[in-house]
Order: structure tokens, then C-alpha cells, then sequence
């Protein structure tokens, strides 16, 4: 049965009384783009002439079917499908519903179930990218049908497919099987894993070393610490202390190690990255005992950043593209670091595509 005869075409001077099967939008180009009339409202003789100014001379009248969903409830469905933790829901606009974050955090999007939904076919699933900073109120995804009228079976299959997601199965190949390297707990069961969810930020306690004889002899001003300090704060973390250093292996170490004592929960080693004889931070982090994830990112700018690990503190070393541009692999890490992600080496690799922002 098509969903086509559901939809009866009456004339708006003939629609006195008849309910709205859906929401009805005006445009004046540079001012206004919103609502007119919501879908269930009635109409009366007052509005046939806003009606006929935004050029309705007819109006759908809506009789569904059994097994046919109307946009709206589909849409409704489709976002509750999906909403995961410190996520607010909208109600329907124009068809759609909008996921938006509760907190200050970092966004967690399923991009396999993403694209496993939007396979279907007449069903959209529109997200931003996972691991993005937002803000309360940002929204994260939206959900609609193509048609005002939809089977209630892909919008079931949906659900369905959320509900095996959540229960610890992967999408590969349009298909679900058994999570592999997800979230698990510490006998490796999978974890239940999170479609459209934000993470919030841990409140972290930062060590800041700078390096090089410049700036420790005072020939030149800092120019690391302030930008350092603007980053990690805008995250909710604070830097503890900053200590400077010459470009010395042993003084470098011995800073790595006082931090470590001081129990920061994250360390911050800027400069002296380059293949210079005289800059010493890769050698002092790995001397001071880290364990290196990688020396070298994929990433521009950035590509010269080091991320390690004593124990569980992470430790990273940044070069000095930190300080003069905006974004750079120091910004893709250092949020998931405060969520409390501990960064692998497939982490690393995966930032090359998309990761050509400069130099």
C-alpha cells in the first residue's frame, strides 16, 4: 500500500475546520523563515488568507493508515533511538528533531551506525563529528523522514539496530557482529556503547615545563605558557605550575619527575621537538621513563607532537606551532585527554585524513 492515498487534497476555502497533517512554513527572504501553522492545527476563515499568501490553495488532510508513521513521530522515534547521556531532545519543527548537548563536553558520535542508518533510505540521521568540543544547547544531531509519511518497519529497523549497538555489537558491513575494540570492561565484555552522547570534562591538574636556554636565560619572553594556560583552562583543568628549563636532558627529566610527584594528572613539555641537536624533550620524556604512544603525528600542523605515558599520567611533548596557530594536534588530543580517553596509536594514525590545516 502506498502511503500517497493517506493524504487527501482539500481546497483551503474548503478546509474550515479540517486539521493540518503538517506544519506549514513562511519565508520573507532577509527577515523571517519559521513556522506559520503547526501540524494539528485547525483552521478557521481568519486563516485562509495567510494561507493563500504564502501560496497554499490546498492542504494535505491526513489519514494514516496502520503501519504508517507521520513525520513528526517518526522523527521523535528516530532521535529517541539514538539519544545517549547529557543530551536534550527537541520536539518536532518542520519535520525534524533535534539532539543538542546539556553540557560543556565532548561529543560522541557512532559514525558506523550513522552510516548504517542513513543506508536505509528515506531516513536522514545528520550529526556533527565526533570528538567536537560543544556547549550547552549546540546541537549534535538531527532526524527526519524524506516522505510526511513513512512504514513504520525503517524507523522500527532503526531501533532495533540502536538497541544491538547499545548492547555491545559492532556495524561492519551492514551487518552487526560482536564489538571489537570498543569499550569494555576489565574481563574485555563489551561495554554498552553510546550513539549521539557527550562527555563531560574532568577538571584535570596540568604541569607545564617549558624548555629551551632562550627563554630559561631570559633572552626572549614566553610565549608557550599563556597560550598553554587559555587552552587547558577553556576545558575546565588548570595548570598547576609552570617550571622552565634549559635545554638539558637531566633538567628536563628531573621537572617530568616533580610533577609526577606532585601527582598532575596531565604533563605538558613545550618545545625543544625539532630534530635539532639541541632540543632535548623527546629524549628527556623517554628517559624520564614514558611509555611512547608515537613521536610524530600525521597532522598539520602538529605533525612534531609526542604523546606519551608514565603510568597513566599522560605526558605530551608540543612543538612550537601550539603558540602561533589556532588548531593544531595538540587540539584534536588534549579534549579527549580532559574526557578521560586514554589516546592509542590507531588514534594517532586516523588524524591524517582531514589533517592538512596548514604548513
Amino acid at each position: 500500500m502506498k502511503a500517497d492515498p493517506m493524504l487527501r487534497e482539500v481546497k483551503v476555502e474548503d478546509a474550515i475546520g479540517l486539521v493540518l497533517a503538517h506544519d506549514l512554513t513562511r519565508i520573507i527572504p532577509g527577515e523571517f523563515k519559521g513556522r506559520l501553522f503547526r501540524k494539528g492545527h485547525q483552521i478557521s476563515e481568519e486563516d485562509i488568507p495567510a494561507l493563500l499568501s504564502i501560496g497554499k490553495e490546498h492542504i494535505y488532510v491526513l489519514e494514516l493508515a496502520e503501519g504508517y508513521l507521520h513525520e513528526d513521530e517518526a522523527a521523535l522515534r528516530l532521535a529517541s533511538a539514538v539519544r545517549g547521556t547529557n543530551t536534550e531532545r527537541t520536539e518536532p519543527h518542520e519535520g525534524k528533531v533535534t539532539l543538542k548537548s546539556a553540557i560543556h563536553g565532548l561529543a560522541k558520535i557512532d559514525k558506523a551506525f550513522v552510516d548504517e542508518v542513513n543506508g536505509i533510505g528515506r531516513i536522514v540521521m545528520s550529526t556533527i563529528r565526533t570528538n567536537t568540543v560543544v556547549k550547552p544547547g549546540q546541537a549534535l544531531a538531527g532526524t527526519r523522514v524524506i516522505p510526511l509519511v513513512i512504514e513504520e518497519e525503517p524507523v522500527a529497523r532503526v531501533e532495533r539496530l540502536a538497541a544491538q549497538r547499545r548492547s555491545g555489537q559492532a556495524l561492519t558491513a551492514g551487518s552487526l557482529e560482536p564489538l571489537s575494540g570498543g569499550p569494555a570492561d576489565a574481563a574485555g565484555t563489551p561495554l554498552p556503547a553510546e550513539l549521539v552522547a557527550v562527555k563531560p570534562f574532568r577538571s584535570l591538574r596540568v604541569g607545564l615545563i617549558t624548555t629551551g636556554s632562550e627563554v630559561f636565560k631570559g633572552r626572549i619572553e614566553d610565549k608557550f605558557g599563556p597560550v598553554v594556560r587559555a587552552k587547558v583552562e577553556a576545558l575546565g583543568s588548570k595548570v598547576i605550575d609552570q617550571r622552565f628549563t634549559p635545554d638539558d636532558m637531566d633538567a628536563i627529566v628531573t621537572e617530568i619527575r616533580h610533577f609526577i610527584g606532585l601527582g598532575a594528572d596531565l604533563i605538558l613539555v613545550t618545545g625543544g621537538m625539532s630534530v635539532d641537536p639541541d632540543d632535548r624533550t623527546p629524549g628527556a620524556i623517554a628517559r624520564a621513563g614514558a611509555r611512547i604512544v608515537s613521536y610524530g603525528t600525521p597532522m598539520l600542523p602538529g605533525s612534531m607532537l609526542m604523546m606519551a605515558y608514565i603510568g597513566s599520567v599522560p605526558v605530551m611533548g608540543l612543538p612550537g606551532c601550539v603558540m602561533h596557530d589556532p588548531y593544531t594536534s595538540f587540539d584534536v588530543l588534549l579534549p579527549r585527554i580532559c574526557a578521560g580517553e586514554e589516546i592509542f596509536r590507531e588514534d594517532i594514525t586516523e588524524m591524517g585524513y582531514g589533517g592538512l590545516l596548514g604548513c
